[in-house]
């Protein structure tokens, strides 16, 4: 017998029985688990991972990134930019239509205009829809829709980056009749331009996308993208369990490694055991996440931030073996600058490597100055980082300083962070946009936190020069050294602790087919098959 498509999903999403599941669940359905919820589906809250994949599938911008972070039309066809680099013309498509909605009236659906990115950047602007990501637009003077087809917009100062900018899933684009219908229930059910559409979400249970046959996009072959005829989302909050249903088979992939189980997948070279290599695929790639300890500038109480302790701190421990024991070696050790391995800007000169001579040296240098001479820090972290700050704490002690660990739930950590209320805190920094500028903005002096992501409150007004003479030059070789000069003061002063470089891990069942992997982890299914 022969199921349609539409009878497949029902009995997909009624789950009638365990039999029929088991038979229908992955018939072209991609299903992965979201151990951390999905706050919202609106794109003006693609604030992260979580929420950034799921609107990713639903919706579309003016650009999109490749697997190798290049900027590639979307919506927008082509665009040219001005000789003053301040003027962005986008020339859009003319086959792109939303998702079908009865508020468009009679066809359900209708297609994208120039004046609909118009009202999408006037909502992602509002005070009322509170927008996390307005910051995207701060660059910007004007926007207009000059016809159905040219979208104009125009910067306050040059920005090379710019195009970068808008392939964050903030920009993608947004019908006014649905928004205005649904209001702020248009996060829970959303209509868009992209390759699936929204079907059912059965909060913390299941969440469920269909194909979406008006899709513009098409295969080099000339087919229809995208392929599968659905994407469903589980939602298991623990990563074990998570792991378990997709060695089973439940789970056609899974992203990241845990402490709770990589031992199991991985041997210690990171490489897959050899008891999963004829069932599981392992794609990895580098990482544009940092993860860092930042000492708090501002904070002189009894000369704790002294740039010798600093130093000392930084030199005191071996990230190597940190990488190798704790993660399997997944990651690079972070001996180099606060700009990932993965950008072009990446600083090759090596920083700081363990060296317990020279950490002694600088720690008895700051115990000269200060006469602090059984120094105590202490770092402030979430659990999940708990086995990291422990291994520091011990390699510190070989050295003479006490560490105690702040274990904090993350978001009072993010709070006391932003407020300047801890002396050293772990965080990473994930890249909103492959760009070095965009690391380097966390110690710009203007953007000091809450307002900015200056958690350190470095001010240094050479390195705030360097910084904007960054933003003023379409010379790309030039913006590269001005970047690598910059990351070089942050080291040379010791304003962070980099522990490493982080790697995308993606486990996948092996029928799955034209999974990609990039740089910042972004899930795009429109190209993957089920054999």
């Amino acid at each position: 017998m022969k199921y349609s498509p539409l009878f497949l999903i029902v009995l997909f999403i009624a789950s009638c029985s365990e039999e029929n599941r088991n038979k229908y669940e992955s018939k072209d359905v991609f299903r992965y688990n979201q151990h951390t919820n999905i706050s919202s589906l609106d794109p003006a809250f693609a604030k992260d991972q979580a929420n950034i994949w799921a609107v990713n599938q639903l919706f579309s911008g003016l650009v999109e990134l490749d697997d190798n972070l290049n900027v590639e039309p979307d919506i927008a066809k082509s665009w040219s930019v001005s000789e003053s680099g301040l003027v962005y013309d986008f020339h859009l498509r003319d086959d792109v239509y939303f998702h079908k909605h009865k508020s468009f009236g009679k066809d359900s659906t209708r297609l994208v205009k120039a004046s609909d990115f118009e009202y999408s950047f006037d909502r992602l602007l509002d005070e009322k829809v509170a927008s996390p990501g307005a910051w995207v637009l701060q660059q910007v003077s004007d926007y207009k829709a000059i016809n159905d087809s040219l979208f104009r917009v125009e910067l306050k100062s040059e920005f090379p980056a710019f195009l970068g900018l808008l392939t964050t899933k903030y920009c993608s684009v947004v019908p006014v009749e649905v928004v205005n219908v649904l209001g702020d229930e248009f996060g829970l059910s959303p209509i868009g331009t992209g390759p699936f559409k929204f079907k059912l979400w059965k909060y913390n249970t299941k969440l469920i996308f269909r194909k979406n046959n008006l899709y513009y996009q098409k295969d080099k072959k000339g087919n229809s993208l995208p392929y599968l005829e659905a994407v469903a989302i589980s939602f298991l909050p623990d990563k074990q369990s998570e792991f378990l249903q997709f060695v089973q088979g439940e789970f056609d992939f899974l992203s990241g490694i845990a402490p709770s189980y990589k031992d199991n997948i991985l041997n210690v070279k990171g490489e897959l055991n050899r008891k999963y290599s004829d069932k599981i695929n392992l794609i990895k790639t580098s990482y544009l996440n940092t993860e860092y300890l930042g000492f708090n500038m501002s904070d002189t109480i009894n000369g704790k931030n002294s740039i010798f302790l600093r130093k000392a701190i930084n030199y005191g421990f071996n990230r190597r073996n940190m990488i190798k024991y704790l993660r399997n070696n997944i990651g690079i050790p972070a001996n180099n600058g606060f700009i990932p391995k993965g950008l072009p800007s990446f600083m090759k000169d090596t920083m700081f490597v363990y060296d317990k001579v020279k950490a002694i040296s600088y720690l008895n240098k700051y115990k000269d100055i200060t006469g602090d001479y059984e120094p105590v820090i202490t770092i402030s972290t979430n659990s999940q980082y708990r086995d990291i700050c422990e291994f520091i704490q011990k390699e510190l002690k070989d050295i003479g300083i006490v560490v105690y660990i702040d274990i904090m739930p993350s978001s009072s950590l993010r709070q006391a962070k932003a407020k300047g209320q801890l002396s050293i805190f772990r965080a990473s920094w994930i890249a909103d946009y492959p760009d070095g500028e965009n690391y380097l903005s966390l110690f710009y002096s203007k953007n000091f936190a809450p307002n900015g992501p200056n958690y350190t409150f470095f001010k240094d007004d050479f390195y705030d020069e360097l910084y904007m003479k960054s933003r003023k030059t379409n010379d790309l070789s030039e913006r590269l050294v001005l970047y690598k000069k910059m990351d070089s003061i942050i080291m040379d002063k010791s304003v962070i602790v980099p522990l490493y470089y982080d790697e995308v891990l993606r486990f996948t069942s092996k029928n799955i087919i034209g999974l990609g992997v990039n740089s910042i982890n972004i899930l795009d299914l429109k190209k993957v098959r089920k054999n």
